[in-house]
């Protein structure tokens, strides 16, 4: 979900603020804190009357609305079966879309009363639909078909219920005694097994309270006319747990028993009738089972955290499931046949017009926070309810259930329009694709069309509109589905497009309307305006790719469609006739030939390789200048020869070495006309920044994303060398070019004359340059020139992303820049391999990134901007590495990754082949020959299936995949490897070795489970839960009774919250600066302001909570850390899968912070379940691995299981040695924690060993005088002297036999103040000992410099939320 979702999210609120005005921002920013804190500070209480219950006191906010009192109403456990009332204040009826400031005479104290309103027919619906999901409440089988947005929690399991209250019942002291600490036998380091059913342990709320048999519709629906006009509504027909069958009306004045019965029609009602204006009540009374498991049910419902039950703003689906009891559900029934999505019923005239909703939701004003707090929430509830909507009329397309709009073309040809959406399947239709690679080109059409609409909703111009696009893999095929432009079906598509070209560049027309508004994003989006020649030999001037077309709907909007090259081509996979790429690629063997022509660079590529020649150009000049200043003017061409011969190999580019003053300025204030669109730029503050934070700042967009200890991304940016080009002779050479560590503000001091540059640089972006002395302009453009930049008097580069695309053609009289151009897409093809990718393998080695599994791996390449194409060459450079054995475990995902991948694909054109009713025996079939090592897999054909297929002959090819092929069921093992290996060569060029599952296993040390998840998760199967026995030979592993459901793969865009993120990013500066408790505040805000766009789930959210939980943690408030980790695991599990890698820390995490709260059972528990997930996602050769264990060991010493703990730590130390090499502090710190155990176990000998081992590293690391070292030798003198008085006594023992009179020696058990020492060590987290009155002090003191960096900060933005973003803090090593 998250791929490349980063960039110019947070460009929209700065460009507004900017419009027009230059103004400065400071004003701006520090209202904006005002507001935000005005917003919320005024809450009041209300008090509640409803009937039949007691009054209540409820805490509201005047910017709710009334019709969120109405949902916390029929949420409460004692009003919660009322959803037909009104609210009345004083016999005045409240208006449901009111806000509470609006309403006269509403304030503190003042009385709501509850007011019973007569049913319509849509209101009875509602509260019989409401009624039904009361009863399913705790019943988890939505979360596992994957629909309503429900997903899994297990958190609770571990947790018993909820952690605060707990923490405060149970004693700390006595808790020691009853804990049970073994863990299960497949979780102790070294076990072979791996077994799936405990990933979803059974949740003892999870067995259904039944309250009622059936409830579904009457067959006596719709009532007729005469009982109509009796208020008949509708009839339901019940059966209760005592088996009861009762007929009920549901009429205007609510619900009664009638005389029907299951054959014969009697509406009149029953005696007695019952009449209650509640179903809830009505049942009670006639069935006492109901009464008393209802009651016991809305109990327990109410008990469960709010964020087990939450829906999640995009569905989550889960690869495993449980055999389900299917039960009757009228409300299910009814959904599956109507094209209901959401509560379509609550928006008149049913089906919603996405493309007006998606468009006037961007039109929303964004002027100051309130209104762009609105707009941003707006925008994200238009966008996953597009999600939604899209992926279900997806999957309707696909099972063949929408008609489609040209019936008469073959099926792959076909489009269909179903809830005011379009979906066009991913085949090369009419050729269109056919010089670009077919139908794998029309493959990768839609997601690059995809990442283009991303960039441009990003940029956020005004007046400028893309479509709502999601893109679903479901079943084998692609469909794109897209919000419809007003008006274009009615046309043909020449007549509509007005920008652009229809035929690939033969003819291209322009539009000034659409040039003025694609040149506010060009800056942003580094796309150069370029003239192309049309049919007519005429110049056409262009400012996109010539495929993006623009077209004014109906509607007057100016659309722009198919972005797909929206970023400039990979010339490593486009092999052009004639032209060279540089030695650097040439080495790797590039370029190559891919399965299409639309492979591209990403944005992260494109940010990373400006953002690096800026660097080079600021160096350039402060060298011309220093060299100008001892007056050697001879030497300056010389300078800039040397370095144009080869730009690109000049350097690796720091990349989060840029202060973020300096990647401000000379990008933008080029020319004044733009100063609109300055703030867009990604890594840009604005001129009046200071560089006060210049090291903390992350500018790059591409690094810290992942960085789990981002306090060492800082350390080490890498330096620049300004050696020319580094020859890279050995590989080893080419990962050091990235190296050398320095400081940001070092690098910057480092290099004499950059101070001026900046301000020749500034000086000459301010003003036309007509003030500066031509030696200095000679400089800026020397240095202009060997960058590339398109402008000679200031850094700026872009990219003509129609360079090389065939049917363009440009003037003759452009030669020269279309050279350039040339050039600079080589120069950046040639920085992602010899730059970006050794960069990526250092920060592995550095541990600052820890892919865990193929999702987090691909987001660590997407960071750095590598395509996944690069997977191959990426593996290749690991296994030339010097430290590969450091880097093993990064090996052994990228296999892993790059195996299930081309299973996928090879999956996606085999499903295609499959008949629907043979799917599951397919997919089981598929599943053997990739996993079991049964070798010869056969597929069942059921025999009823065969003669039924005979049949309908005559009815293929109508759906899909509707063929009568059984070509699926003649795959074999030794087919499918054979398959895997050549697509391996030919996609990723990577030579794999083995030919079956068990020799690649072997080979590459995998694991089938884990091999198992991962294609799991990427096709979209869900299996059953169960032990699968894939090494056995005599039978497969897989039976089709094991294959549950295919779900599709969806693919969208994440609209982000601007303003949260700024505050947010402020909140990290500020607690990296030592500002912890104005770092709290400020992390607090983004929170509430997160919570106002999202909602209550988000990824986003998820990483606030856990800042903040940490914050709580270290300012010593462990009960708030409790309650804050607590929700970000819940939400981890939510939103983004109970086995994520983030959810795998986040339960780490969460284990601290009860340890600390005196919850050692709960701690354990919590650790063992995240290494049961980490052994099932990875493996346990994992550097992450250590620290798991160091925690557990830690735990288990503090609670006396002295041998288990040493299997952990030794464990630890052993995988800490591996990673971190052996004389790495880390593993120091891993031989105390066992020295540590030795000594309560009173084994001294072994005790000595270990501490001695851990000494010597501290004295060759830090030195005799270090704190470190010296602990370290006082503990060793400790151990002697103990170890001494042991023999001492045993000597005595021997010699005087059974009457020796013996010291008692003191064998002490840890205390748990030592332990939590320890682990806050071994997690990163050390205290500052700061009173609280210091930090009011400092408080004082940096309040005003505060308000000056607000400004700078929060204009700044980089990529994606950092995953880690805890660990900015520091952290011992």
């Amino acid at each position: 979900m998250m791929n490349g979702n980063g960039g110019h999210d947070h460009s929209e609120e700065a460009d507004s603020k900017q419009e027009g005005s230059g103004a400065d921002a400071d004003p701006g920013e520090e209202a904006n804190e005002q507001e935000v804190i005005v917003i919320q500070d005024t809450g009041f209480t209300v008090k509640i009357q409803a009937p039949g219950t007691e009054p209540f006191d409820l805490q509201v906010s005047p910017q709710e609305m009334v019709q969120e009192i109405h949902q916390v109403l029929m949420d409460r456990e004692d009003t919660c079966h009322r959803t037909c009332f009104s609210l009345q204040l004083d016999g005045n009826v409240l208006d449901n879309f009111a806000e509470l400031k609006s309403i006269e005479g509403l304030q503190e104290g003042s009385v709501l009363k509850v007011v019973e309103e007569p049913y319509t027919v849509r209101e009875a619906r509602i509260h019989v639909r409401h009624i039904r999901d009361l009863l399913k409440s705790m019943d988890p089988s939505d979360a596992y078909n994957g629909v309503d947005c429900n997903s899994l929690s297990f958190l609770s399991v571990f947790t018993d219920g909820d952690l605060g209250d707990s923490g405060k019942r149970k004693k700390k002291g006595s808790e020691l005694e009853q804990i049970d600490c073994t863990p299960p036998e497949h979780i102790l380091p070294g076990s072979k097994e791996r077994p799936l059913v405990p990933l979803q342990p059974q949740n003892k709320d999870w067995k259904p309270l039944q309250c009622l048999k059936v409830l579904t519709m009457s067959g006596w629906n719709p009532p007729p006319g005469n009982r109509k006009m009796h208020g008949d509504l509708m009839y339901l027909y019940i059966v209760t747990v005592e088996e009861r069958h009762v007929s009920l009306t549901a009429s205007t004045r609510g619900f009664y028993l009638n005389q029907s019965t299951t054959y014969s029609f009697n509406p009149k009602p029953a005696n007695p009738s019952f009449l209650s204006h509640s179903l809830v009540e009505l049942l009670s009374q006639i069935s006492p089972a109901f009464k008393k498991n209802f009651t016991a049910l809305q109990k327990k419902r109410v008990q469960r955290h709010p964020f087990e039950r939450i829906a999640t703003p995009f569905q989550v689906y889960s690869w495993t499931a449980p055999q389900i009891d299917h039960a009757m559900d009228c409300v299910r029934a009814e959904d599956a046949y109507t094209s209901r999505l959401g509560y379509e019923e609550h928006i008149p005239g049913q089906t919603r017009d996405w493309n007006e909703e998606l468009q006037t939701t961007r039109e929303l004003p964004r002027k100051n926070l309130p209104e762009r707090l609105l707009r941003e929430r707006a925008i994200f509830k238009v966008h996953s309810d597009f999600a939604a909507a899209a992926t279900r009329g997806a999957m309707a397309v696909i099972d063949g259930n929408v008609m489609a709009i040209n019936p008469g073309e073959e099926t792959r040809m076909q489009m269909f329009i179903w809830n005011n959406i379009f979906f066009s399947l991913g085949f090369d239709v009419r050729d269109h694709y056919r010089e670009l690679g077919g139908d794998a080109a029309a493959h990768a059409a839609p997601t690059n069309d995809l990442n283009g609409v991303r960039a441009y909703g990003a940029v956020d111009v005004e007046g400028l509109y893309t479509l709502g696009t999601v893109v679903v893999d479901y079943r084998g095929y692609r469909v794109t589905a897209q919000s419809i432009i007003p008006g274009i079906l009615e046309r043909e598509q020449e007549q509509s497009v007005i920008y652009g070209s229809i035929d690939f560049g033969k003819t291209v027309v322009s539009h000034p309307k659409y040039l003025e508004l694609l040149e506010k994003t060009s800056r942003p989006l580094k796309v150069q305006r370029h003239a192309v020649l049309n049919e007519k030999e005429a110049p056409v001037e262009l400012c996109s790719s010539v495929e993006c077309k623009g077209i004014i709907g109906n509607d007057g909007r100016h659309y722009i469609l198919d972005l797909l090259r929206t970023f400039p081509p990979d010339l490593n996979f486009l092999p052009v006739d004639g032209e060279e790429l540089p030695p650097e690629c040439q080495r790797l063997g590039f370029p190559r030939q891919h399965r299409h022509r639309l492979a591209c660079l990403r944005q992260e590529l494109i940010e990373a390789f400006v953002e690096h020649r800026y660097l080079l150009f600021m160096k350039m000049a402060a060298l011309q200048l220093m060299q100008q200043k001892a007056n050697k003017d001879n030497k300056v061409a010389a300078v800039t020869d040397g370095t144009n011969a080869e730009p690109e190999g000049t350097s690796a580019a720091p990349q989060n070495a840029t202060p973020a003053s300096d990647s401000a300025t000379p990008n933008s204030a080029a020319t004044p006309s733009e100063s609109t669109a300055t703030p867009a730029e990604t890594n840009q503050t604005p001129p009046e920044s200071q560089p006060a934070e210049a090291d903390t700042a992350n500018s790059a967009p591409a690094t810290a994303a992942v960085a789990t200890e981002a306090t060492k991304e800082q350390a080490k940016a890498p330096a620049v060398t300004t050696n020319g080009t580094p020859e890279p002779a050995a590989h080893d050479e080419q990962a050091r070019e990235c190296e050398s560590p320095l400081e940001g503000k070092e690098a910057e001091e480092n290099i004499p004359g950059l101070a001026q540059a900046k301000e020749l640089a500034e000086s000459l972006a301010a003003e036309d340059g007509s003030s500066i002395d031509p030696k200095s302009r000679e400089v800026v453009l020397n240095a202009c020139k060997a960058v590339g930049s398109i402008s000679d008097t200031s850094f700026d580069i872009r990219f003509n992303p129609d360079i090389f695309s065939p049917g363009v053609r440009f003037l003759d009289s452009s030669a020269d820049a279309i050279q350039k151009q040339k050039q600079l897409l080589k120069d950046a093809a040639a920085f992602l391999v010899s730059c970006q990718i050794p960069s990526l393998v250092k920060d592995c080695l550095d541990h600052s990134a820890l892919p865990m599994d193929g999702a987090t791996l691909t987001e660590a390449l997407h960071q750095r901007g590598i395509n996944i194409r690069y997977l191959g060459t990426v593996l290749d450079f690991v296994d030339k590495t010097p430290a590969k054995t450091q880097l093993e475990y990064f090996y052994r995902i990228g296999v892993t990754e790059l195996i299930t991948r081309c299973a996928k694909h090879i999956f996606k054109t085999y499903l295609q082949g499959v008949e629907l009713s043979a799917l599951s025996a397919a997919v089981s079939h598929f599943l053997n020959c990739f996993l079991s090592s049964f070798p010869d897999a056969v597929a069942h054909l059921p025999a009823d299936e065969l003669v039924s297929r005979r049949k309908n002959r005559k009815r293929r090819n109508r759906v899909p995949g509707g063929g009568d092929n059984t070509t699926w069921s003649s795959l074999t093992p030794a087919e499918l490897w054979k398959n895997i290996v050549s697509e391996a060569q030919t996609y990723y060029h990577f030579t794999l070795q083995g030919e079956s599952v068990d020799q690649a296993v072997e080979k590459y040390g995998l694991h089938k489970i884990t091999l198992l998840r991962e294609i799991s998760v990427k096709a979209g199967i869900q299996i059953l839960i169960k032990e699968y026995n894939f090494d056995s030979r005599h039978k497969p592993a897989f039976t089709e009774e094991d294959i549950l459901n295919i779900f599709p793969v969806v693919k969208h865009v994440n609209p982000k919250a601007s303003d949260a993120f700024h505050f947010f990013q402020s909140g990290q500066a500020k607690v990296q600066q030592g500002f912890l408790k104005e770092g709290c505040e400020l992390i607090n805000e983004a929170l509430n302001l997160f919570n106002n766009v999202y909602g209550a789930m988000h990824m986003e959210i998820c990483a606030c909570l856990r800042l903040l939980a940490r914050l709580n943690y270290i300012m010593g408030d462990h009960p708030e850390a409790l309650n804050n980790q607590q929700k970000a695991v819940l939400m981890s599990e939510r939103v983004l899968g109970i086995e994520h890698p983030n959810t795998i820390q986040e339960y780490m995490h969460l284990a601290l912070y009860c340890f600390a709260n005196g919850q050692l059972s709960t701690a354990l528990k919590l650790l063992y379940r995240a290494r049961y997930l980490m052994l099932m996602v990875c493996g346990e050769d994992h550097p992450e691995m250590a620290l798991l264990d160091s925690n557990i060991g830690l735990v288990l010493h503090g609670v006396m299981e002295y041998d288990l703990s040493l299997r952990f730590l030794e464990n630890a130390l052993a995988i800490n040695s591996k990673y971190h090499g052996p004389r790495s502090l880390k593993v120091a710190l891993s031989h105390h924690l066992v020295a540590r155990v030795y000594e309560s176990k009173a084994e001294f000998r072994s005790a000595l060993q270990h501490e001695k081992e851990g000494y010597t590293i501290y004295k060759n690391q830090v030195g005799e005088a270090h704190e470190k070292t010296k602990e370290s030798s006082e503990y060793l003198k400790y151990l002697t002297q103990q170890a001494v008085a042991l023999q001492r006594t045993m000597n005595e023992i021997y010699k005087n036999g059974s009457n020796a009179s013996i010291m008692p020696l003191k064998f002490t058990a840890p205390s748990m103040a030592s332990v939590l020492e320890q682990l806050n060590i071994i997690n990163g987290i050390i205290f500052i000992p700061l009173s609280q009155k210091d930090l009011e002090n400092l408080k004082a003191e940096v309040q005003r410099r505060q308000m000056l960096q607000e400004a700078s900060k929060s204009e700044e933005t980089s990529e994606d939320v950092p995953t880690e973003l805890d660990d900015k803090l520091p952290v011992d090593d």
